[in-house]
C-alpha cells in the first residue's frame, strides 16, 4: 500500500510539473512586446510604427462552429450565387472583363473582394476558379503606365478610383493565399502611376476624395513587402488630398457608409506621421459619430443613408454596408493601434447587429436595420428614415451596394480572429470556434495548429488545444488569450490545473511555455446581466449580458413577395434570375412589441432569470426559435407608444413611461437574433 501510495504521489507530481514548469511564464499584460521581431508575418517596415499584431495570411484560419455555418450560407446564398443574379455582374457585358463594357464601377469589386476570400476559406475550387475569371480579366486590362479599370483616367477632370481601392484589397487577399507575384507588379505599376498622376485631377470625386484611407492603407501594405521608399512620398501625397477627417468638431460628410469606413484615415495616415494627434482624430471621430447620433446599443449608430440633425432615436438604423465598414474598421484598428477597444467593438457589431441584417438563410438583406425595427416592410418610411423607398424590406433584388458588399464582412472577421505577434507567439483576438495553422517561435520556426472549440458568444469557456506538426517535440513561444472588457473574473486552466494569474478586463493573458503536442488550455469568461441608460435618448435603457444585448421577442411574421416589384429603383438583376428561388420578405409583427422595462436600477441583476435552450442542431443560433438563450424581465405595455404616420415605431417615450397596464414577465433574446427587434427601451413604475 505504501509503495501504491508513492507512485500515486509522483504520478501527480508528474502531471503538476508537466502543465505548470518552473520555466513557464503566466502573466497578465497590456500588449505584446513591439519592439520584437516575427520574421513569419509581415509587419510594418521603419519608418513605420512597429506592428502590434501581424495578420495571418488568407487561409490560416479556418472557421468551425456556427462560424463555419456562416460561411456556408453566404456560399448557399447571395454571397455565392450573386454572379447569376445581379445585372452588374453579367460577364456579357461586364467593363471589368473587356473594354467597352455597360457595368464599371462598384458593384464587380465590392462583391469580389469579400468572394475571393470567402472561396479560400472554404477551399471551394469551384468558387476559385469563377473568382480568378475576374482576376485574370483585371490583371489583362492594365494599361502600360499602370493604370487599370474601366474608368477613363484621361480626360480632363480625371476620374473615380473608388473601385480601384477595392480591386487593390481583394489582389492583397488573394497574394497572401497564393503568393502570386503578379499582384506585386501590377500595384507596384499602379502606384507609380498615382506618383505621376496630376494632383489637379487627383482624389477629387466624392467617393474616392472621402474613402482614399483605403488607398491609404494598401500603399503601406505594398511597401512593407518591397521596402521601396518611392511608395513613402505617394502615401504623403494620398493623405494630403484625402477629405479631411481630422476635424475636431465635425466631419467631411455624414454618409453612414463613409463614416465606418473612413474615421480610420487618420489613424492609418499615423502609422507614417507618428504623430498622436493623427491616431486621436480616429478615436474622437468615433466618439463624436456616437455623442450625437449613437446613443443606441448594437454599436452602429443612426446613420439611416445620412445622418440629420435631430434623428437620433433608436428607430434610425444603418446601411448592411456601414455595419460591415465599420467591422472592418475595428479589425484594421486592432491590428494598427493594438487597442483592445477595436476587438470589443468589432464583436458588439457583429453579435448584436449584423446578423438581424440578413436573412437567417442569408438569400436576402436588407438596407437599413435598427436597433428598435418592430417592421421590416417593403413601404416608403421616408422622411422617418432619410432614404425614400422600400429601404427595410429583406430583398435580394434591391440595392447596388449593401447587395455586393456584404460579401466581406463575416470572411474578414474570421480572418481576424487568431493574429501573430511580434514575439513569436499567437493572440486569440476575437473568440469563436475554429482551427488556425501558423509558424511560431524565434529563427525558423516551428509549426503549430490551434484547434478552439466553444460556442462563443453564447459560451463563457473557449478551450484550445495545442498541436505540433510531425516530429516536434516542443514548440516554445506565447499564447495571448484576450480578456473581453466585460469580464471581472477571468480564469484560465493549463493542462487542467488551474493558473494563477490576476487577469484583467481590457488585458491579456499571456503564457509563454514549451508547448507539448495535446496540451489544452481552458479560458473561462464569466459574463454578468448588467445595463446602460441613453440618457440623450430620454433615459431608454438596454440589457446586457457579457458581449451581447437583449431584445424583447417579437413574433416575426414573414410575408413572401416578389422582390422585384418592390425593388429600388437603382436595382439590376439578370433576366435568368427565378424570382421563386429569391423572395423578398416583408417582416411583420404578430405580438405585441411596445414595452418598457422596470429600471433594472432597481433589480438585482445578478438573479436575472436565463432559459437555457438545447444548441440548434443547424449549428445557427441566430434567429428567434433557435437562440441558447433568453433571459425573463419585468416590464409593462405602453398603449401610447404605437407606429406613427410613417409606419415606423414612434420615438421611445419618456422615461418613465406613463401607463396603467398590468405587470408581467416579458422574453428577451440577444438582438443578432431579432430582425424584429425593441433594444433600447422606456423604463416604467412598478
Amino acid at each position: 500500500m505504501r509503495l501504491l501510495n508513492l507512485l500515486l504521489v509522483a504520478c501527480v507530481l508528474a502531471a503538476v510539473a508537466t502543465s505548470a514548469r518552473a520555466e513557464d511564464s503566466v502573466s497578465c499584460v497590456d500588449r505584446p512586446n513591439e519592439n520584437a521581431t516575427n520574421a513569419h508575418y509581415l509587419a510594418n517596415r521603419a519608418p513605420l510604427t512597429p506592428s502590434p499584431f501581424l495578420k495571418l495570411p488568407l487561409g490560416a484560419i479556418q472557421a468551425d462552429g456556427w462560424l463555419g455555418r456562416y460561411l456556408e450560407l453566404q456560399r448557399d446564398g447571395l454571397s455565392g450565387k450573386l454572379g447569376e443574379l445581379s445585372m452588374w455582374l453579367e460577364k456579357k457585358d461586364n467593363a471589368w472583363l473587356r473594354e467597352g463594357g455597360k457595368y464599371g464601377w462598384e458593384e464587380l469589386p465590392y462583391w469580389l473582394r469579400g468572394y475571393v476570400d470567402l472561396a479560400y476559406l472554404l477551399n471551394d475550387e469551384k468558387m476559385i476558379a469563377e473568382a480568378k475569371v475576374w482576376i485574370e480579366a483585371i490583371f489583362a486590362g492594365q494599361r502600360e503606365d499602370g493604370y487599370f479599370g474601366p474608368a477613363n483616367p484621361d480626360t480632363e477632370k480625371g476620374c473615380d478610383l473608388w473601385p480601384n481601392m477595392l480591386v487593390l484589397f481583394l489582389m492583397q487577399s488573394y497574394y497572401e493565399r497564393t503568393g502570386d507575384e503578379r499582384v506585386i507588379t501590377f500595384m507596384t505599376k499602379y502606384f507609380e502611376w498615382i506618383a505621376m498622376y496630376p494632383e489637379k485631377k487627383f482624389l477629387k470625386t466624392y467617393w474616392e476624395n472621402s474613402r482614399a484611407g483605403d488607398l491609404l492603407y494598401s500603399c503601406f501594405w505594398l511597401y512593407n513587402i518591397t521596402g521601396n521608399e518611392t511608395l513613402l512620398a505617394v502615401a504623403k501625397k494620398i493623405n494630403a488630398n484625402t477629405a479631411n477627417w481630422k476635424q475636431e468638431s465635425t466631419l467631411p460628410n455624414w454618409h453612414n457608409v463613409n463614416i465606418a469606413q473612413c474615421f480610420r484615415q487618420p489613424a492609418t495616415w499615423w502609422m507614417l506621421s507618428k504623430d498622436e494627434a493623427d491616431k486621436f482624430a480616429t478615436y474622437n471621430d468615433f466618439w463624436l459619430i456616437r455623442a450625437c447620433y449613437g446613443q443606441v446599443p448594437g454599436g452602429m449608430w443612426g446613420g439611416d443613408e445620412n445622418s440629420r440633425v435631430g434623428y437620433i432615436d433608436p428607430r434610425q438604423g444603418v446601411e448592411t454596408c456601414g455595419i460591415f465598414e465599420q467591422m472592418t474598421s475595428d479589425m484594421l484598428l486592432f491590428r494598427f493601434t493594438g487597442d483592445l477597444f477595436w476587438a470589443d467593438h468589432a464583436e458588439d457589431v457583429a453579435f448584436n447587429t449584423a446578423p438581424a441584417a440578413v436573412m437567417p438563410n442569408f438569400r436576402a438583406l436588407r438596407y437599413i436595420t435598427c436597433p428598435n425595427q418592430p417592421i421590416s416592410d417593403s413601404n416608403n418610411h421616408s422622411p422617418g428614415i432619410d432614404n425614400a423607398g422600400p429601404f427595410m424590406a429583406m430583398n435580394p433584388f434591391s440595392s447596388r451596394c449593401c447587395q455586393h458588399n456584404h460579401t466581406h464582412g463575416w470572411p474578414y472577421y474570421i480572418e481576424n480572429l487568431w493574429t501573430a505577434t511580434p514575439d513569436g507567439g499567437l493572440a486569440a483576438t476575437l473568440y469563436g470556434a475554429s482551427k488556425v495553422k501558423a509558424k511560431v517561435g524565434d529563427g525558423d520556426g516551428v509549426d503549430v495548429q490551434i484547434i478552439e472549440s466553444t460556442n462563443y458568444p453564447f459560451d463563457e469557456s473557449i478551450n484550445l488545444v495545442v498541436k505540433l506538426a510531425d516530429g516536434v517535440k516542443k514548440a516554445k513561444f506565447p499564447l495571448y488569450l484576450r480578456v473581453p472588457k466585460w469580464c471581472d473574473d477571468a480564469s484560465v486552466a493549463l493542462n487542467g490545473n488551474k493558473l494563477n494569474v490576476a487577469a484583467k478586463p481590457k488585458t491579456w493573458i499571456r503564457i509563454e511555455r514549451e508547448w507539448s503536442d495535446g496540451d489544452s488550455v481552458v479560458a473561462t469568461l464569466p459574463a454578468k446581466a448588467s445595463y446602460r441608460r441613453w440618457d440623450q435618448n430620454k433615459g431608454c435603457v438596454s440589457i446586457d449580458i457579457g458581449p451581447l444585448t437583449y431584445s424583447l421577442k417579437i413574433k416575426e411574421n414573414y410575408v413572401k413577395m416578389d422582390g422585384r416589384k418592390v425593388a429600388m429603383g437603382d436595382s439590376g438583376w439578370q433576366a435568368g434570375a427565378k424570382q421563386e428561388d429569391w423572395p423578398s420578405y416583408d417582416i411583420l409583427p404578430d405580438s405585441d412589441w411596445n414595452f418598457g422595462l422596470i429600471d433594472p436600477a432597481k433589480l438585482d441583476l445578478s438573479k436575472i432569470k436565463v432559459d437555457k435552450r438545447e444548441w440548434p442542431a443547424d449549428n445557427f443560433p441566430w434567429t428567434v426559435d433557435s437562440v441558447p438563450y433568453s433571459i425573463k424581465l419585468p416590464g409593462k405595455k405602453i398603449p401610447g407608444w404605437k407606429i406613427d404616420e410613417y409606419g415606423l415605431c414612434a420615438p421611445v417615450p419618456f422615461s418613465p413611461a406613463a401607463t396603467s397596464e398590468p405587470l408581467q414577465e416579458l422574453e428577451l433574446i440577444p438582438m443578432g437574433a431579432a430582425r424584429l427587434r425593441i433594444s433600447a427601451f422606456p423604463t416604467v413604475e412598478e
